[in-house]
């Protein structure tokens, strides 16, 4: 089996046993991953490459948004309109080759990726059996 082989195999488990917690961090990590890596592309003139990648986070944006349940908590109704401010940014972003646009997107997606992992860290330890 070769090593691209072995790394989507090992991707693909990690994707099947995270918890819908974990889900959500790996959603946010490849979001900001997706944004740096646009912001790199912009600055070295390369328009296909940061266009994949905003492309990329927008999927991952429309699916965050779509899987809100803005009904299960009060913070809900606002995530949901972050998202829907989120999208219309990365879209401008990608039309106008706009390195602002995506930095401003980072500025907001990373402390919400570090909220969200903290969030799963504290939920897996609270869940997680007292050792004897």
């Amino acid at each position: 089996m070769s090593t691209a082989s072995l790394r989507a195999r090992y991707l693909g488990d990690t994707v099947t046993t995270a918890s819908p917690q974990q889900l959500l961090v790996m959603l946010y990590d490849r979001l900001a991953l997706d944004l740096d890596r646009a912001q790199t592309a912009l600055a070295a003139g390369d328009r296909d490459v940061a266009g994949q990648q905003l492309n990329h986070a927008q999927e991952i944006v429309l699916e965050l948004r779509s899987s809100l349940d803005v009904d299960a908590w009060e913070g809900g109704p606002r995530l949901a309109a972050l998202y829907s401010w989120l999208l219309t940014e990365l879209v401008q972003a990608n039309v106008k080759a706009d390195r602002n646009r995506v930095a401003s997107c980072l500025q907001v997606v990373e402390p919400l990726r570090d909220a969200w992992r903290q969030a799963a860290a504290t939920l897996a330890t609270a869940s997680a059996p007292a050792s004897a």
